[in-house]
């Protein structure tokens, strides 16, 4: 059987149709990359009072707590800095960490929300790879916090404490937050799988998001640890990926080299994300939970 031209059909058609297959599910892959992204954007806009509530907890922060702190740090002059700052400077990549862990963590509350309302069970059937969808989802998270993020450093700008944001070192820090936002919108997301309800939530405030800041370099340099000889506290922090989060960020603020901080970072991504694809599996009831508060 020939074509109207005279060449066989079959050779048309595997030279066609991959390329019509191919196009098709990359526009369909970015649709819903779009549309899932428009719904967070549509649902961040309604919730007039979201940002206001992101923001006060850091400002609360830098203009309070550190406003009786201002000039305690400096002590020793200790990378990135090549002189003594004023303690609010220092704390301020801690705190647009602390946005980005907030609303990493806020999302894998709304995660648990979809999941018990059905609209992650209606989202996960879509004819896409489940890893793809996802992935949709983080990025939306990771737009949000950098959003907030933004507005943070406005407000702080306003307050008096001014980071260095220009040139290369602007690029590398918008670089560094949008994969320290990734790192914690992942973790949020495999935290959606176990947590079953959503009063369950505030176990993690207190088991994940508190010492996961508390024992990092948000608020303190590592060799202040060491120095006032809390050593667990400075093993943990470490070895805590929100650290090397924030480090990456401070780091690349003052155009210096963030050493493994990347590397932690990404890793941690690829491992939280790889496990929640894993748990958001159909064939284990979409993260365990087939309703609300019963078993999969």
């Amino acid at each position: 059987m020939t074509t109207e031209s005279g060449d066989p059909i079959g050779v048309a058609g595997r030279s066609a149709v991959p390329l019509v297959r191919r196009v098709g599910g990359a526009g369909h892959a970015l649709q819903a990359l779009r549309a899932i992204v428009q719904r967070e954007l549509f649902k961040f806009m309604q919730q007039k009072g979201r940002l206001l509530s992101a923001l006060v907890r850091p400002v609360l922060w830098l203009a309070v707590f550190a406003a009786g702190f201002r000039n305690v740090f400096g002590v020793a002059i200790a990378e990135p800095y090549d002189t003594y700052i004023p303690y609010d400077v220092y704390i301020a990549p801690g705190l647009i960490g602390m946005v980005l862990l907030f609303n990493g963590m806020q999302s894998s509350l709304a995660m648990v929300y979809d999941r018990e309302m059905g609209l992650m069970r209606l989202l996960l059937t879509a004819p896409l790879p489940r890893w793809w969808l996802l992935f949709c989802k983080l990025a939306a998270t990771a737009l949000l916090s950098c959003v907030q993020v933004v507005a943070f450093v406005a407000v702080a700008a306003l307050l008096g404490t001014v980071l260095p944001l220009a040139g290369w070192s602007l690029l590398h820090a918008l670089i560094a937050t949008v994969a320290a936002a990734l790192m914690l919108a992942s973790l949020g997301l495999l935290l959606s799988v176990y947590i079953k309800q959503l009063e369950n939530f505030a176990g993690t405030m207190n088991f994940v998001i508190f010492p996961m800041y508390f024992m990092s370099t948000a608020l303190y340099p590592l060799w202040k640890l060491e120095e006032s000889g809390a050593t667990w506290v400075y093993r943990v922090a470490q070895f805590n990926p929100f650290t090397h989060g924030v480090e990456w960020i401070r780091y690349a603020l003052y155009g210096k080299d963030p050493g493994l901080a990347p590397w932690v970072v990404l890793g941690t991504l690829l491992v939280c994300f790889t496990l929640a694809c894993w748990g958001y599996d159909p064939q284990r009831g979409f993260g365990g939970l087939t309703k609300r508060g019963g078993p999969a």
